[in-house]
C-alpha cells in the first residue's frame, strides 16, 4: 500500500454462484481525496462498496486500511475502522427529530439505578453545533426529519457521519432526485468533508456532479476497472464515453 492512502483494495473478485460481479478490481482512495466511483447499472459499484463495508466477503483479493491489511467481516467492523456510508435511503427515521436521528444508536443517556433517560437538551445543543461546524444550519434540532427536504435530509446524514469520527465517507448517489439548489448544497458538504480531513467515495451516475467536486475518478464497466484518472486528465465527454464503453482512453 502506498503512503497517503486511506484504503486500498487489491485484486478484488466476487462471484455469486455462476455470476461474476467483479474481476480483479484494484481501487484506492488517498487521504483527503474525493474519489468518484462511476459506472452504469450493473457495473459492479454496489458490490465493490458492499465488500468494503463488510456486507459481502470477496471471493478473492485483499483490503488495506491505513496501511494495515484487514478483513472487514461486518458493517459494524467497517464503522469501527472509521468507514461511514450514507445510502440513498439515508437510514433516517421520519417521525424522529433531527437530534434523535443524529444520535441514532449513539444516544447520550443519564442513569440513576435502573432508570435511564435521554440527555435530550445536551443532544440538541451538540447536534446544532456539530451541523453548524460543517456548514449545515437547521431551523430546530427538535424538528421531525420527515418535514425536511431531500437535500436537508442528506445534510443530516452526512453531518452525522462526519461528527462521529469517520475517516472514509461513502456517499451513494447523494444528489439523486434533488433540485439544482439542493444539489449545490450537497456538493458543498462534500467539499466541507474533504476540508475537514475526510476521504470521500462519491458514487454517482452524474458526470457533471462528480467532475465538479472529485479529485480523481475510478470507472467500472462489467465488473472490471476501466481505469483510475486524476482530475484534469479527462474531459466530461471522456468520462461518459468510458462509462458506456463507446471509446477507450
Amino acid at each position: 500500500m502506498q503512503d497517503g492512502q486511506v484504503v486500498e483494495m487489491k485484486g478484488i473478485s466476487k462471484r455469486f454462484g455462476t455470476i461474476t460481479a467483479l474481476v480483479e478490481v484494484d481501487f484506492y482512495v488517498a487521504q483527503k481525496q474525493v474519489m468518484a466511483l462511476l459506472g452504469d447499472n450493473g457495473a459492479g459499484k454496489s458490490t465493490l462498496i458492499k465488500i468494503l463495508t463488510g456486507v459481502h466477503k470477496p471471493t478473492r483479493g485483499e483490503i488495506y486500511f491505513e496501511s494495515k491489511r484487514v478483513e472487514i467481516a461486518s458493517p459494524r467492523f467497517a464503522r469501527d475502522l472509521g468507514i461511514e456510508t450514507v445510502y440513498q435511503d439515508l437510514a433516517l427515521v421520519n417521525l424522529m427529530s433531527i437530534t434523535r436521528n443524529f444520535f441514532l444508536g449513539r444516544e447520550m443517556v443519564r442513569e440513576l439505578g435502573p432508570v435511564r433517560w435521554l440527555r435530550i437538551g445536551e443532544m440538541d445543543r451538540l447536534t446544532r453545533t456539530a451541523l453548524g461546524q460543517v456548514g449545515i444550519d437547521v431551523r430546530s434540532p427538535s424538528e421531525p426529519v420527515g418535514s425536511l427536504s431531500g437535500g436537508e435530509r442528506q445534510s443530516i446524514a452526512i453531518g452525522r457521519a462526519m461528527h462521529f469520527g469517520a475517516k472514509l465517507l461513502i456517499l451513494d448517489e447523494p444528489t439523486s432526485a434533488l433540485s439544482v439548489g439542493e444539489t449545490r448544497k450537497v456538493l458543498s458538504y462534500i467539499q466541507n468533508a474533504k476540508d475537514r480531513g475526510l476521504s470521500v467515495i462519491f458514487i454517482t451516475h452524474n458526470v457533471n456532479h462528480c467532475y465538479e467536486v472529485s479529485d480523481a475518478y475510478t470507472i467500472l464497466r462489467h465488473g472490471r476497472n476501466v481505469g483510475t484518472y486524476q482530475k484534469g486528465e479527462l474531459s466530461q465527454e471522456d468520462i461518459a464515453n468510458l462509462i458506456t464503453g463507446e471509446r477507450e482512453k
